[in-house]
């Protein structure tokens, strides 16, 4: 362990009041010294694998990530190489084709019913909950997804379809209690099978298919937490897309982490162990791909209750680890504690946000009521 690197990366902790050995409930501990070499060399990436492998710790790890982004502590130890390759790399090449697109299915939503089953609520609802006079997770859920088909209007008959529709939830739901035939579609087999079975006795069809081979016309379409694995230059396809299957007097609404800034990359350690080929988008970068086909109805913002939703993600977890933790292992238990927390703490520290957009082809006589 080289002593300079020791005492740079101590000062930049300090900078973000962290203190190494400290008794604070966001103080690390150091259990392998060559962390300090490791960090300071490769950046995100190490700060997460030193993780994983037990060299170093935080009693509350969210709020560690806390303190680091107040501080923008990230972007002092972001390796420049990195970012400029994964910059370039996505400037250059589209890294979300369809043949691409599934393998974010196969690396992360199908990795185990029995993990998700765990962490999420009873209807695998993976996106941010709505927490407004909500007392737990499975309300906070449901009124997430009443507060979509509110926003959309849905009455019985309507078709509705749903770009990325995870384990079904929001189809379920809205075909159970406002009358809608679904369609939905997942680049997830896991999801798909599961999907179908869950809806079987309901006017609802899922099909593993990326969104670009969408065929049919919709009166109303959702898409929930999946324009994150769009890409920029694929956001102008998909918005044109959800337009080419709209009805002309249809609505969409598009439920998305946003980022505070247009970039082109995402965090290095998330990129390789969580979201390949993930992309949050910016204000900018959606409105630019929006403009030809959408006018905007309503914008939402409620990015608070995605930390509140990870933390009921994480309590689960960590409940109900011992039921599958020999199939996991210690490293995995790590990694998904260190996923969960900095998402946390990005979104309680608004270097991310969750936007609800509702938009319509048209300009619409009646106004579009706000709910929320």
């Amino acid at each position: 362990m080289d002593q300079k690197d020791k005492q740079l990366l101590r000062h930049y902790l300090g900078k973000a009041d962290i203190r190494v050995s400290g008794n604070r409930p966001w103080d690390i501990r150091i259990h392998d010294e060559r962390v300090y070499s490791q960090i300071l060399a490769e950046g995100s990436i190490a700060a997460g694998e030193s993780y994983m492998s037990g060299w170093w710790d935080a009693n509350e790890l969210d709020r560690f990530f806390e303190k680091v982004f107040e501080a923008n502590l990230q972007d002092t130890i972001y390796k420049p190489t990195q970012i400029i390759w994964l910059s370039l790399k996505n400037k250059l090449f589209n890294t979300q084709t369809t043949s691409r697109s599934y393998r974010v299915g196969m690396q992360h939503y199908d990795r185990g019913l029995d993990l998700f089953s765990r962490m999420l609520d009873k209807r695998l609802i993976y996106s941010c909950a709505y927490w407004n006079d909500a007392g737990d997770l499975e309300e906070a859920q449901e009124k997430k997804l009443d507060l979509i088909c509110r926003k959309l209007e849905l009455e019985p008959g309507m078709r509705l379809l749903d770009i990325g529709c995870g384990w079904g939830g929001l189809l379920k739901y809205a075909a159970e209690n406002y009358g809608v035939e679904g369609t939905g579609i997942t680049v997830s087999q896991t999801q798909a099978v599961y999907a179908n079975e869950s809806c079987k006795r309901l006017p609802v069809t899922i099909q593993l298919k990326d969104y670009r081979n969408l065929e049919g016309t919709y009166d109303r379409i959702a898409s929930i937490g999946m324009v994150e694995h769009v890409g920029a230059k694929n956001y102008a396809t998909f918005i044109q897309k959800a337009s080419d299957c709209l009805a002309e007097d249809g609505l969409f609404l598009l439920h998305t982490i946003g980022n505070r800034r247009s970039i082109l990359h995402t965090d290095p350690w998330i990129e390789r162990y969580i979201f390949p080929n993930s992309m949050v988008p910016s204000i900018a970068q959606l409105s630019r791909a929006l403009e030809p086909f959408f006018r905007l109805e309503d914008l939402h913002s409620f990015g608070p209750d995605y930390d509140r939703t990870i933390m009921a993600w994480d309590q689960n977890f960590r409940d109900r680890w011992d039921e599958i933790s020999d199939a996991y292992g210690k490293v995995f238990y790590r990694m998904w504690r260190y996923y969960l927390m900095s998402s946390a703490a990005s979104f309680r520290t608004r270097q991310l946000q969750l936007w609800q957009l509702l938009l319509a082809k048209h300009a619409r006589r009646e106004l579009v009521r706000t709910v929320r």
